[in-house]
């Protein structure tokens, strides 16, 4: 199969400079990419540039890993650069503050680059050598790199190693693997760290560490942060995203901080950067950023699904009442009574548990074939019943405990790595926005919202991640036809995967008629005949 004509194959390598300080382990760390990406088979290559001492010279280390396995290669070795090339450069990991300035300096931070950085500061020969106040300003550096990079994750890695028991270059690995830009699954990553042998304890937990700040936000950040990287959500829309993505990021921001909270809405715009940077390296500009903007979307919608205390929310809303007594025509001195219809069953009661009394008492009602569902009426323009689902809505902020936000989340980063993984290997748009349309399966509530995941689910386990179709073209087709036809039919369950699991409709065999004798009739001892028919 020839790949590079059918437009599969990364037009060059992703071209990673590590800028470090001498005695942290830069060229470890170097080591460690390296190591991950031949554990993926894919092609790599790395060179350094060894500084003098600590802080007199630079320590820069240079990798390009082609994203592509060399054994899908057909026996072609792809041409890598020795040396970085500015304006050439998608990754830039630094130890220390000053050596991203330095990188940004040498033109090598763009606005294509990711910048993973460590914001403390470590002072050069100049800086001490002064004899007043000789240091740069760190405030300046920061913005000046967030500012330049299409992506900078910065935070204090020299305190998070301290707080591990591990060196930095460890936690800045981690860093680079939890922010998704390099290509390389964990799993690769910390069988990387094991291979080397010593301190490997100490180095997975600083990969963690790392790891979990740059995937999640992890802590709060620090106090030397820039303006830009503390900024409201609205104002990050304004810094971080083009200008035609600003009318749909800013309803999901508002959407999101209605439901939540700021860090919900943080969230939301920290899962839709990456996608961004597929946008943007697929020409999406051109057509207004349509990917970003449909992704931005969808995610808002569900990361704001409708579970119990959404509703009861809702329900207690004053713009609901108001709206209610309009659409009955009510005047002023008219008394509205409002009833609530409400059926919560077993999933219900198990969407807000934590996830493990959910399961036990999933299992309970399994084991002793228990289900129920209770009708309830609740009359909310009585102090009662309003004050009871007002309380049930403010619940909210136990959301993030719950069995039901657990699943929700999972299934969204399960479609947003589809839509990264597959968008970035092929460059092709067309067959990323039929994967984000695959959020629209999971909807509603109830029996719904179940079969719309059973839709889902069995269209990524057997089209998007079965790894049987390698053309775009058709993949794309493929996942429009599943999901035209899940769509069209949203009450129904998909189809059993075996036809052994259904059981069809039993067979009954009668009698054989007596010869001679017609159906209807009586045979000898006056007994009637059935017809022979067999179901």
């Amino acid at each position: 199969m020839n790949l590079e004509n059918q437009g599969l194959l990364p037009q060059r390598p992703l071209t990673i400079l590590i800028a470090a300080l001498g005695g942290e382990g830069g060229g470890m760390l170097a080591e460690w990419v390296v190591g991950a990406a031949m554990r993926c088979d894919y092609p790599v290559q790395s060179t350094s540039i060894p500084g003098t001492a600590q802080r007199t010279g630079a320590t820069t280390y240079y990798v390009e890993i082609y994203a592509v396995p060399a054994a899908q290669l057909e026996g072609r070795i792809p041409v890598m650069a020795l040396m970085p090339t500015p304006g050439a450069v998608d990754v830039v990991a630094a130890s220390e503050l000053a050596e991203a300035a330095r990188a940004l300096q040498g033109a090598y931070i763009d606005a294509g680059t990711t910048v993973i950085a460590s914001t403390h500061r470590v002072y050069t020969v100049a800086e001490k050598v002064n004899p007043g106040d000789g240091r740069a300003d760190s405030q300046k550096m920061l913005a000046a790199v967030g500012a330049a990079a299409q992506r900078a994750e910065l935070f204090d890695m020299a305190l998070l190693a301290q707080q591990n028991g591990s060196l930095i270059n460890a936690v800045l690995f981690g860093a680079l693997a939890g922010s998704g830009a390099l290509p390389l699954p964990r799993a690769a990553c910390e069988l990387a760290i094991r291979a080397t042998g010593k301190g490997g304890r100490a180095n997975l937990r600083g990969f963690a560490a790392g790891y979990a700040q740059a995937k999640d936000g992890g802590a709060a950040a620090p106090s030397s942060a820039p303006t830009w990287q503390a900024a409201t959500p609205v104002e990050r829309v304004r810094q971080k995203f083009p200008a035609p993505t600003f009318d749909v990021l800013d309803a999901g921001v508002a959407r999101l901080t209605d439901y939540q909270d700021a860090a919900y809405a943080t969230l939301y715009l920290n899962r839709l950067e990456p996608i961004l940077a597929l946008d943007r390296e697929a020409g999406g500009a051109a057509s207004g950023f349509r990917l970003t903007c449909e992704t931005g979307r969808q995610l808002a919608l569900w990361m704001s699904y409708e579970d119990v205390f959404r509703v009861a929310e809702l329900k207690t809303r004053s713009r609901r009442m108001e709206r209610v007594r309009h659409d009955v025509h009510a005047v002023a001195h008219d008394i509205v009574m409002v009833t609530e219809y409400l059926k919560p069953g077993l999933e219900d009661v198990c969407a807000i548990l934590p996830q493990s009394l959910a399961q036990r008492l999933r299992r309970w009602a399994v084991k002793n074939g228990k289900s129920f569902s209770v009708p309830l009426r609740i009359k909310t323009s009585t102090l009662y019943g309003f004050l009871l689902l007002r309380g049930l809505g403010a619940l909210g902020a136990w959301r993030r405990h719950t069995s039901r936000y657990h699943t929700e989340q999972a299934l969204i980063l399960r479609w947003l790595g589809a839509i990264k993984r597959l968008g970035f290997a092929v460059q092709d748009i067309g067959l990323a926005l039929e994967i984000v349309d695959c959020a629209r399966l999971v909807r509603g509530y109830g029996e719904t919202h179940r079969n719309g995941v059973l839709q889902f689910e069995k269209i990524f386990d057997t089209i998007v991640e079965g790894g049987h179709e390698s053309d775009p073209k058709k993949l794309s087709e493929a996942i429009r036809r599943a999901r035209s036809a899940a769509l069209a039919n949203p009450e129904e369950a998909p189809p059993p995967k075996s036809m052994n699991s259904d059981p069809g409709k039993p067979i009954f065999w009668m009698a054989r008629a007596a010869s001679g004798t017609l159906p209807g009739q009586l045979d000898k001892t006056g007994t009637s005949v059935a017809k022979h028919e067999h179901t």
